[in-house]
């Protein structure tokens, strides 16, 4: 009923944990097909993908052009976009199969967002980040997307983006179905939050913000990405 769409790049790191919280719905029945859509990794995401039995589709570096890649192959009637630093915890099986029963292919899920750190910084800016999808129906793509393959061709897909497709995507959404597009799931897609510990939450916050800000003016995506690095 669902396939899982991930795009990776030297992810061995968190790729298990991502694949191992899939496995349940694998045996269920829910999870039909996990799709690796890999830019080009050099450590073991590739055997980690492979020995989880998932299908590896190669693709040009840049995550919108790895996500187009894997949702080319999909043949099912729902997709789950899921970053592979992305772990789901065990409760988002029950939640996804009565989303996708209620019939609503109108309807985009989002799950819950919050990081792999007990830091209050951390809860603070999932927090926000919530704060964000309820009020501005602005959901971040570390969150999941699972919407229906037909919704999704609707919308013309994501775009082949080094940065913001989910921005980008979201919005298309938007104007698409309407305010009320997004439905949030209750379970946790528990995120790492290597990057912001790199860089400090409050600088990685504000460098974010003003990249998104920098994008909706007009600014060239590949340039932006590569200080998004």
């Amino acid at each position: 009923m669902i396939c899982v769409v991930i795009p990776t790049l030297d992810a061995g790191e968190r790729l298990p944990l991502c694949l191992n919280a899939l496995i349940a719905s694998a045996v269920d029945g829910l999870v039909t097909e996990v799709v690796v859509a890999d830019g080009g990794s050099s450590d073991g995401t590739l055997a980690i993908a492979d020995a989880a039995g998932a299908r590896i589709v190669p693709a040009e570096r840049g995550r919108g052009v790895q996500l187009c890649a894997g949702a080319a192959q999909v043949k099912a009637p729902w997709i789950l976009f899921l970053h592979s630093d992305t772990v789901l915890e065990e409760s988002w099986l029950r939640e996804a199969a009565d989303f996708v029963n209620a019939g609503d292919d109108r309807k985009v899920g989002v799950f819950t967002l919050d990081f792999d750190r007990d830091a209050m910084a951390a809860k603070i800016v999932a927090w926000g980040a919530m704060v964000r999808t309820r009020m501005f129906n602005s959901p971040y793509g570390d969150q999941g997307l699972l919407i229906s393959r037909a919704l999704y061709e609707e919308i013309g897909g994501f775009r082949e983006m080094v940065l913001f497709e989910d921005v980008d995507i979201v919005a298309r959404i938007r104007k698409t179905v309407g305010a009320g597009a997004f439905q949030i799931l209750r379970a946790r897609a528990i995120t790492s939050a290597a990057r912001y510990e790199r860089d400090g939450y409050a600088r990685r916050v504000l460098s974010n913000a003003l990249l998104r800000l920098r994008y909706r003016m007009g600014a060239n995506p590949e340039k932006l990405a590569s200080e998004y690095r």
